[in-house]
C-alpha cells in the first residue's frame, strides 16, 4: 500500500494506492488530518509513503513555500514505514514523457493508462477524484514505477 501526499501550506491531497495501484482512500484535508493519515498508516508493515517534494529552480518564492516545506517534514516525521521523496519533474517525465506536461496532461494520462472516472451508476478507477487527489495519485503510480525500475 502506498500513501501518496500532493503537500499544501494549510490542506493536502492524499491517496491510499492499494492493488493494481488503485486508490482505496483519498481526499484533500487539513494537514493536521494528513498528520494523523501518516502516523497510522506509518504503522503498517507493508505501507509506504510517497511525497512530492519542493523543488528550487531559481526563483524567489513566498510563505506558503515555506509553509508546504514545513508540512513535509512533519509527514516525513509521522511516518514510520519506507519513504520516498517524488519530485514534479520525475511525474512529468514518468507520466507524459515531457517537462512541458501540464495537469490536464497528467490526469489525461493516468485515465490512459487505468480507466474511466465513470459515474456514480459505473464508477470507474477514478470515481470522485477531483482536484489535487490527482497530483496525490502521480506521486504514487510515479513512485511505484520508479521502485519496479529499481530507481528507488
Amino acid at each position: 500500500m502506498i500513501l501518496a501526499i500532493d503537500p499544501g501550506n494549510e490542506k493536502s491531497a492524499y491517496a491510499v494506492l492499494g492493488e493494481r495501484l488503485k486508490p482505496v482512500e483519498f481526499g484533500i484535508v487539513q494537514n493536521v488530518v494528513a498528520l494523523g493519515v501518516c502516523k497510522d498508516l506509518g504503522d503498517c508493515e507493508d505501507a509506504e509513503l510517497a511525497i512530492e517534494m519542493v523543488a528550487s529552480y531559481g526563483m524567489p518564492v513566498g510563505e506558503s513555500v515555506f509553509e508546504t516545506v514545513f508540512w513535509i517534514g512533519r509527514f516525513w516525521e509521522a511516518f514510520n514505514g519506507q519513504k520516498t521523496k517524488v519530485y514534479r519533474k520525475d511525474v512529468k517525465m514518468n507520466l507524459c514523457h515531457s517537462m512541458k506536461a501540464k495537469d490536464g496532461n497528467i490526469r489525461q494520462a493516468l485515465i490512459d493508462r487505468f480507466g474511466p472516472v465513470g459515474i456514480k451508476k459505473n464508477p470507474g478507477w477514478f470515481y470522485g477524484v477531483s482536484k489535487d487527489v490527482w497530483s496525490a495519485i502521480a506521486v504514487g503510480v510515479t513512485y511505484a514505477d520508479m521502485k519496479a525500475k529499481g530507481a528507488v
